[in-house]
């Protein structure tokens, strides 16, 4: 049978008017053009409830009991990979047959839903508690701190690297036309290695590093770039430099070379690239970069040094960057709490 069209309040509300003036269900029904046994179920619902509006319907049972429900919940609780076909045949072994589909809508239901995994540093219990250490020294500083604070990393940029994600409209069928794919080569059809710095007011200066990087010519990149970089950036007196832990960064002969340059370092705990706000700015820079398409190395560096230098101060915003990685630093302390007992 068709489902009949619901009618509307105004007309509920009119039968149910039109009933103590003395008209039959019939002669309501011809006047309205409404069946009589629906006229009687409009007004009996009003004698019952005093309304003619919607009352909760019940709908259809659930598939999976409530006890079902605190096994899967459980189950994906305490092993987060679990897949939903492993689920299915949990419950399939336990006398209940649903699909995966009603897995999904069961556990979203329960406040859970299928994410892809955050890749982050492998970090032992020592690392943990210097990136917390670290956090919590620097949770209260002022936002001016942050401002007056010049970060430096060092990243690979593939010619046919996935620098990004990117989506197209197609139809059906037509996933192979060129317009609709993204060209890859083994190895990514080469690759160049680039240093650069960047404060809040905006990037500094980006350069290729041409051979493989040592102590001696880490020094020399930062004694020809990082204080141009801070003239150009404006920085104020007492600014503060900060690079990782990379043994070229933290070799003697750099950390003697630093103090006497009068290069102010912000401490860093190790295995925390996360930490840093300008791989956000890296980000930006490969996405933008991807979407130029270059077809050789020479002009992946020159769309590398165009686009870094179009980059606004406003796309990144290292303060608030930092309060979310501080966030985290207390997130996987807590983690790994429940781990170590």
């Amino acid at each position: 049978m068709a489902k009949t069209k619901e009618l509307s309040k105004e007309t509920r509300d009119r039968i149910v008017d039109l009933h103590p003036a003395g008209k039959t269900e019939s002669a309501i029904g011809k006047q309205l053009g409404v069946k009589k046994s629906t006229v009687g179920a409009i007004i009996r619902k009003w004698k019952t409830y005093k309304t003619t509006a919607n009352l909760p319907r019940s709908g259809a049972p659930r598939k999976i009991s409530s006890r079902g429900v605190k096994m899967i919940t459980r189950t994906v609780s305490k092993n987060p990979r679990t897949t939903r076909g492993d689920l299915v045949n949990d419950l399939q072994r336990a006398g209940t047959k649903v699909t995966e589909a009603t897995i999904s809508n069961t556990l979203r239901r329960q406040g859970l839903k299928s994410c892809s995994s955050r890749r982050v540093p492998l970090l032992k219990p020592v690392h943990v508690q210097a990136r917390l250490k670290f956090a919590r020294g620097h949770l209260d500083d002022p936002e001016e701190d942050w401002e007056n604070v010049i970060w430096s990393d060092e990243t690979k940029i593939e010619l046919f690297g996935k620098n990004s994600t990117r989506r197209v409209w197609r139809r059906k069928n037509a996933e192979l036309p060129p317009k609709n794919t993204i060209p890859t080569v083994k190895h990514g059809g080469g690759d160049i290695m680039l240093w650069g710095c960047s404060s809040a007011k905006g990037p500094g200066r980006l350069i290729r590093v041409m051979e493989r990087m040592n102590g001696a010519m880490y020094r020399e990149v930062l004694s020809e770039n990082l204080l141009p970089s801070a003239r150009a950036l404006k920085m104020k007196r007492g600014w503060v430099f900060q690079h990782d832990n990379d043994p070229k960064h933290t070799a003697r002969a750099t950390k003697e070379w630093l103090p006497k340059k009068h290069f102010k370092v912000l401490e860093w705990p190790s295995q925390s690239p996360d930490l840093n706000p300008i791989e956000n700015l890296w980000r930006e820079l490969k996405v933008r970069v991807a979407q130029r398409q270059p077809q050789n190395i020479t002009a992946l560096e020159e769309i590398c040094m165009e686009e870094w230098a179009k980059i606004p101060a406003t796309v990144w915003k290292p303060c608030e960057d930092l309060q979310k990685t501080f966030d985290l630093c207390h997130c996987q302390q807590r983690v790994y709490n429940k781990v170590l007992r």
